[in-house]
């Protein structure tokens, strides 16, 4: 599949390939990976086509260039998985917001602590926000003592990254997981991201699809007044 590639286009970020070689001589490495050591380049162009692959420049700064026959167009393709498989497996930090208020009830509290628990978990920072309304903002240490309290409460998975400070009327610490909790959460990240490669994503359900044999299905509609029922008798 040899391609005369003489446009520039992408030329500083791709090797050269075919044409685009400058170098009058190169030292060739084949398709199996053997030597097959220094030759003029139309000598090493020729043997790429013969073999229908492409003469990839892969060492420009060696004297004489190296070269190596193989089919270009596989292994951008490889280079393009290999890096989204290596940016799936990374773990993106979000920052999530969570809101109390002062008068905060216990039951509330306890379910906005457990929320930010599992955000911490799961790798995330969590932003912790006191808002005060009309004049509960004259009683700022209830504020204060709201957000002791959680990273109190959160101490086995969270640090205080920011201390407590009031913007307007809003009063806000950020949370950021201990170093145990970050890695242990990149490291499910890269075996989730393993998985996927294993086993590839999980097919979509086309719609009108009949549900496999065994599987759990509505329930019929019950017969109406006065129709004959298939429940035996007792």
């Amino acid at each position: 599949m040899l391609r005369d590639q003489r446009s520039s286009r992408g030329g500083s970020r791709d090797q050269r390939t075919n044409r685009r070689i400058r170098a009058r001589e190169v030292r060739v490495v084949g398709s199996d990976g053997s030597q097959l050591g220094v030759m003029p380049l139309e000598a090493a162009l020729e043997r790429a086509r013969s073999e229908g692959l492409d003469l990839v420049e892969v060492s420009p700064m060696a004297q004489p260039p190296v070269c190596k026959i193989m089919d270009y167009g596989k292994f951008k393709y490889e280079e393009k998985k290999k890096a989204s498989e290596a940016k799936r497996a990374q773990l993106t930090v979000q920052l999530k917001e969570v809101k109390l208020r002062p008068k905060t009830e216990e039951h509330d509290y306890e379910f906005k602590v457990r929320n930010t628990r599992r955000f911490l978990e799961e790798g995330n920072k969590a932003k912790v926000v006191i808002q005060f309304r009309g004049r509960e903002i004259t009683h700022k240490e209830q504020g204060t003592a709201i957000l002791d309290d959680v990273a109190k409460d959160l101490k086995e998975v969270g640090v205080v990254e920011q201390p407590p400070r009031m913007e307007g009327r809003l009063m806000f610490m950020i949370l950021a997981p201990t170093p145990k909790v970050a890695q242990r959460a990149r490291e499910q990240a890269r075996q989730a991201a393993a998985s996927v490669r294993r086993t590839g994503p999980a097919p979509e359900k086309a719609p009108g699809d009949k549900p496999a044999s065994g599987t759990a299905t509505e329930p019929s509609a019950a017969p109406a007044p006065g129709a004959p029922s298939n429940t035996p008798a007792p």
